[in-house]
């Protein structure tokens, strides 16, 4: 019976790696189209993204979003904590991205 005890860290999910998160990211937003140029990811001169960084203490992954695509955003700040904050992030690039290819 003692190989079929349940290891209560089983269902936890895998710890957050913020420097494999960052990679991730970068990699999603170069394949939505997005340019990185001095910093930041950006879309025919417009920026979305800028200031992707790994936190001092290595748990969180920080960046700014702008509110929309502009020569010159209102940033906002972010911290990423978990891989559902990263999926979250992504996806509203991508609607932003959709927003301005409608707006073009």
């Amino acid at each position: 019976m003692d190989d079929f005890e349940l290891n209560p860290d089983f269902f936890k999910p895998p710890a957050f790696q913020p420097a494999e998160a960052l990679q991730r990211l970068r990699r999603e937003l170069r394949a939505t189209g997005l340019t990185e140029r001095e910093g930041r990811f950006e879309r025919q001169g417009q920026a979305l993204l800028r200031d992707l960084a790994v936190s001092a203490d290595g748990t969180m992954l920080t960046l700014s979003l702008a509110r929309r695509l502009a020569r010159t955003p209102e940033w906002q700040p972010r911290s990423l904590r978990d891989s559902a904050q990263l999926r979250d992030l992504l996806a509203e690039v991508k609607q932003r991205l959709a927003a301005a290819r409608e707006d073009d």
